[in-house]
């Protein structure tokens, strides 16, 4: 009894010491016993939840110590490096992107050097041996064990339940819940916040608006380009060097100005997702970590959606089931998918993913054939880190190699501005980036997030129409209603 006794203080001690180290740090007035109160009783029947469930399996108590606390190290690893590179800690969507690891390997693998992975695949193969060759037959510590686990998670739940508890962590703000709680229950307590929440009703019909300037013509063809870690490079260095497409499509803009995004260096979805369905993260809660996973049951609120008798196509080269874009986007209104079945595959040279001119001449080609009103929503992947020649972390100049890319991107935002203009019809190109990049010594997530964004208007001579080139720094959410009121006209 008294080793049972020790070998859980002294896995609850390393559990707590391990959360001590997750980013960002328990506040000097809780140096000395860490997190909050209720944090620690929430770490504390969490990890012999996960200890008793290790020894239901292997029988084994030194065993499932060193597998709880590897997973409790996992985790703090995990949570601390996107810390460091996104200014976020790991939240509980994170872990639904598990499986998108396995079957789209290189958009997280391409930060991790070769003999990391070779080095980690080596570990799991150790760790499965040394499993299989500790695992004891003993029935009664299994059957102590998984007790162990049923009534932590017993007690679990009904700590959760009472008051207190369900008073915790009511607003979105990861970094300082982690702070006050720890890593294991924020990951838990947001869980159930997003569990809680409740799809909004369906959106009502297009409320009365006041129609645009009878003067000008309302667009007929709307493209809207969203530029993978599109930003402008004053933004982000101290020597910048000049975006030349950017900076005329400003000057002819009708409007233009920051797009206020959430994310740094990722989560492309959450400036897809606002742009898209129009609905501010306020509006979101918990559900703003992650918008596409409950995207399906908000589809009234999609631009092809509200955009009445539009035909909408959904332009993106790579594989549309990554995010689950295969089922969300059709059920938000688009007729057709565009994926990478419709690109040529990079040449040598041209980096590894499907270069931002073969975007611009896909299009060009599916403008050229738009008839009627048509909306044309495309998201480009060129840019996409970790932008090295070589295609591996730490060979050459990553700003460089970052500022060839954009480059690309703000030669196609000329270029199509350009074809839209040959079309002669009236038009809106709307420019955004999706977020800015995490380059290792040359940005980093404090401070600013913003990105660029232009609105550019054409009449039906394909001739600018500038406007008031309005200024207005927006949110994802209100570029999509920028953009409702540039074709419908504003509410009434």
């Amino acid at each position: 009894m008294i080793v049972e006794g020790l070998t859980i203080a002294a896995l609850l001690i390393g559990g707590s010491l391990l959360d001590r180290l997750v980013r960002p740090r328990p506040a000097r007035n809780r140096r000395i016993i860490g997190r909050s109160g209720a944090g620690a009783w929430l770490l504390c029947w969490m990890t012999l939840a996960l200890f008793g469930l290790f020894l239901a399996i292997c029988g084994s108590k030194c065993v499932a110590v060193s597998m709880t606390l590897a997973i409790v190290g996992l985790l703090l690893i995990a949570s601390n490096a996107k810390y460091t590179m996104l200014g976020e800690p790991l939240v509980f969507s994170d872990l639904a992107l598990i499986g998108a690891i396995f079957s789209h390997p290189q958009f997280y693998l391409s930060a991790v050097a070769m003999w990391q992975r070779v080095s980690a695949a080596i570990f799991g193969l150790a760790l499965l041996a040394t499993l299989a060759w500790l695992f004891v037959p003993d029935l009664p510590v299994h059957l102590w064990g998984l007790a162990l686990s049923a009534g932590s998670l017993a007690i679990l739940a009904l700590s959760l339940r009472s008051v207190r508890f369900r008073s915790l962590a009511r607003v979105p703000d990861a970094a300082a819940d982690v702070e006050r709680h720890g890593l294991l229950p924020t990951l838990l307590l947001y869980w159930l916040r997003w569990r809680e929440s409740r799809d909004p009703p369906a959106c009502p019909d297009a409320q009365p608006r006041t129609p645009p300037a009878p003067e000008l013509p309302a667009p007929e063809l709307i493209v809207a380009i969203q530029c993978e870690s599109f930003a402008d490079p004053a933004d982000l260095f101290a020597e910048p060097q000049a975006l030349p497409g950017l900076a005329a499509a400003r000057g002819q803009a009708w409007q233009w100005g920051r797009l206020q995004v959430s994310g740094f260096g990722a989560y492309t979805m959450r400036t897809e997702y606002g742009v898209l369905f129009g609905r501010d993260e306020e509006a979101l809660g918990f559900r703003r970590y992650d918008p596409f996973l409950t995207a399906l049951n908000e589809a009234s609120y999609a631009l092809p959606a509200r955009l009445k008798g539009w035909r909408s196509l959904f332009v993106h080269p790579h594989d549309m089931r990554f995010y689950g874009r295969d089922r969300i986007m059709p059920a938000a209104g688009f007729a057709e998918l565009v994926g990478e079945d419709r690109f040529p595959q990079p040449g040598p040279g041209e980096g590894r993913y499907v270069t931002d001119a073969a975007m611009i001449d896909t299009i060009l080609t599916l403008t050229g054939a738009a008839e009627g009103p048509s909306l044309i929503y495309a998201v480009t992947i060129e840019n996409h880190g970790p932008w090295a020649p070589s295609g591996e972390p730490g060979s050459g100049d990553l700003v460089q190699s970052y500022m060839r890319l954009v480059r690309n991107s703000d030669a196609m935002l000329t270029r199509l501005q350009e074809g839209l203009s040959r079309l002669q019809r009236p038009a809106l190109l709307v420019f955004f980036g999706d977020h800015r990049p995490s380059i290792p010594g040359a940005t980093a997530p404090g401070g600013e997030r913003h990105t660029p964004y232009v609105m550019v208007r054409l009449d039906a001579a394909g001739q600018v129409i500038r406007g008031d080139n309005r200024h207005a720094d927006l949110t994802p959410a209100g570029l999509h209603h920028a953009i409702l009121d540039a074709v419908l006209g504003t509410p009434a």
